[in-house]
């Protein structure tokens, strides 16, 4: 059984800011970025469990191909997201 993810405010920022970022570096390759972070989310609402814990009960699941993970906490009912940060920023900024 899965349970819903709920998106921090701050997660959709980092997302349009990844997403903006990668069609500045190359036209087109924000189109490839959207679906790596939806295939991440999507193993974190199946097997949130299996990621590893990176401060406290806050888990980190990296995005496949690109260098961001998804920062997230596992509740009873639901699983918040977080962040979405670049692998080289500080989380605690």
């Amino acid at each position: 059984m899965t349970v819903p993810l709920v998106f921090r405010r701050r997660f959709k920022v980092d997302i349009v800011a990844g997403f903006d970022g990668h069609e500045e570096q190359r036209l087109g390759l924000g189109e490839y970025f959207r679906p790596a972070v939806q295939s991440t989310l999507k193993s974190v609402e199946l097997q949130a469990e299996i990621f590893v814990f990176v401060y406290g009960e806050v888990r980190r699941a990296i995005v496949s191909r690109f260098p961001f993970a998804i920062f997230y906490l596992v509740e009873t009912k639901r699983i918040v997201v977080l962040r979405l940060l670049h692998t080289a920023r500080d989380p605690n900024p």
